[in-house]
């Protein structure tokens, strides 16, 4: 990667964006020692312009970001990093210094949490419940799940059919990991089809 930092008096505009949901969380400014040491350390590491010097997001609140991936723009001046955030972004509580509050992407969240339930063996979780019932069971509560979304799509009643669309991507995401596929796994298939 080859940022350059003399073009914009040493501090690079820095993107941080969430891995799982796409969201913008927030905006900051590194300079040669502060990327160096975010790479380094999988922490993100900004140059703070009111303090004057390095500063660790999280390093006051806990809430770090770290690093799961990196890009930099087609001008080799802006960085855009791909962040696993640990409580909310912004100092206002908020997860998203823009406050924009997005349910898109929302599916890679949920994909996690159901992968946890399911790798933390959670007794009480129904989750984890349906997954040991094994690949039938939860093949056949897909289809179950199905069928009442194809009768609810027949009436007019929208928050019925909306919570039968839930509950079958729900139990699709279950089915998924039963069967250990991602759903990028399914987007790519579906990117392909694009044409």
């Amino acid at each position: 990667m080859n940022i350059d930092f003399n073009k914009t008096n040493g501090l690079v505009p820095v993107i941080i964006q969430n891995y799982l949901n796409q969201q913008v969380l927030m905006l900051g400014y590194m300079n040669e020692e502060a990327f160096l040491k975010t790479k380094n350390e999988g922490k993100i590491i900004f140059f703070s312009r009111s303090k004057n010097r390095l500063w660790m997001k999280g390093e006051s609140s806990g809430n770090f970001l770290f690093v799961k991936g990196i890009q930099i723009d087609c001008d080799n001046d802006t960085i855009l990093i791909q962040a696993d955030p640990v409580g909310p972004a912004c100092h206002t509580g908020s997860n998203s210094c823009f406050r924009e509050e997005t349910s898109k992407g929302f599916l890679y969240e949920l994909e996690q949490t159901i992968s946890q339930r399911i790798e933390e063996d959670d007794e009480n979780s129904y989750t984890n419940k349906l997954y040991k019932r094994g690949i039938n069971k939860v093949a056949q509560k897909v289809g179950e799940e199905a069928v009442e979304l194809v009768i609810e799509a027949k009436d007019n009643n929208k928050e019925l059919f909306k919570n039968e669309a839930a509950d079958l991507l729900y139990h699709f995401l279950i089915l998924l990991k039963a069967k250990n596929i991602r759903l990028e796994d399914i987007e790519q298939v579906l990117k392909k089809r694009e044409k």
